[in-house]
């Protein structure tokens, strides 16, 4: 009955915005490949695509590394927003350049830290920071309640905005279609491109002095979190909030991303998906994080993270690494962001990064 009750509640919250969700077409994506590896006329672009694929994961991390840069610029937040503990915009060229140039500068909020809790004694306290990455389709205020809370627990945060979300997004899109997307090879290089900014901001952060770096990620930022931190050797803690192992499977089988699939349908299938998607699947990189702190959150009734798939996830971390905390939220996946459940997982991620970071 309470699992009937909750499906019904997440299926009436997805309908929210469900004519916004357009099916577009099925494509390859041959146009975002290198073009090295782009198949000429006359070949298989499934082969072609697995074959740059197969390259691809031989070296991860010169997939995942961007350039460094200087180019960082940090634009004061007007007096209402400082107020409220936003300390400005850290604007800087992303790391992967796309067609759409309203993408290719990254956005993110500040918010240093203001602990509750003074140090005693004039001591100076370990300067914590950890970026945040929001779900897909957040807009410009998801997660920055959580920014606050971070800063109150005494830890700074950048509230990053995702490739094609908010400030990024161009003026043909309403939502931000071009990290997942019925485009095979697009979502592979967006998502790619997430991971690399998020590189950045943590470069930046570092340059700033901070000590101890985390990320905090929520959804499809959970998983662009869990590659970062899988490269990233500056990360010492990630809080992952709703997690799956296969990034095909959510796409394939979740109800926030069904007319995804039905664009896809008839030219792929979820074993496709899984081989061609295996550079933004976390459970391509579970031996890359045995040295970080981490916590995995899911949602009991979850229809967009399916659960079996979460408790796949759950159980792979934890035989490779024992020591990793999980935490279940007794709500579905939508229903997480609704009072009281978002008070409970705000507090198993505050708390959870304000003893491990």
């Amino acid at each position: 009955m309470i699992s009937s009750f909750f499906h019904r509640w997440e299926q009436r919250l997805a309908e929210v915005s469900r004519d916004e969700r357009i099916v577009r077409p099925f494509d390859w994506g041959i146009d975002w490949m290198p073009p090295t590896h782009a198949p000429v006329n006359g070949d298989d672009p499934r082969a072609a695509i697995r074959a740059w694929v197969d390259e691809v994961m031989a070296d991860t991390d010169a997939f995942f590394t961007p350039e460094p840069t200087t180019d960082y610029t940090l634009v004061p937040a007007s007096d209402a927003l400082r107020a409220g503990g936003e300390a400005g915009t850290l604007t800087f060229p992303s790391g992967y350049t796309t067609p759409h140039p309203a993408n290719n500068t990254v956005y993110a909020r500040y918010f240093p830290a203001n602990p509750i809790r003074k140090p005693r004694n004039g001591k100076c306290p370990v300067r914590r920071a950890v970026v945040v990455l929001a779900q897909w389709n957040s807009d410009a205020e998801g997660h920055i309640g959580l920014c606050k809370l971070l800063s109150k627990l005494g830890i700074a945060s950048l509230r990053i905005s995702l490739p094609y979300h908010d400030h990024r997004m161009p003026p043909e899109l309403t939502r931000a279609d071009y990290i997942v997307s019925a485009n095979v090879v697009r979502t592979l290089q967006v998502c790619r491109q997430a991971v690399l900014d998020v590189r950045r901001a943590l470069w930046w952060l570092h340059g700033q002095g901070y000590e101890r770096l985390g990320l905090l990620g929520t959804s499809l930022g959970s998983c662009l979190a869990m590659l970062t931190g899988a490269h990233e050797p500056l990360v010492r803690a990630q809080a992952l909030n709703h997690v799956s192992p296969h990034f095909g499977d959510v796409v394939w089988r979740g109800l926030s991303t069904e007319h995804v699939r039905q664009g896809m349908e008839g030219h792929v299938d979820l074993a496709d998906l899984r081989d061609l998607w295996r550079p933004i699947s976390p459970w391509s990189y579970l031996n890359r994080v045995q040295e970080m702190h981490t916590l995995l959150v899911y949602a009991k009734y979850d229809l967009t993270f399916p659960v079996d798939l979460s408790l796949m996830l759950l159980d792979e971390w934890k035989k490779r690494h024992p020591n990793t905390r999980t935490a279940m939220l007794p709500c579905g996946h939508y229903s997480t962001g609704v009072a009281p459940f978002k008070f409970i997982d705000g507090y198993y991620l505050g708390n959870f990064l304000a003893r491990k970071l």
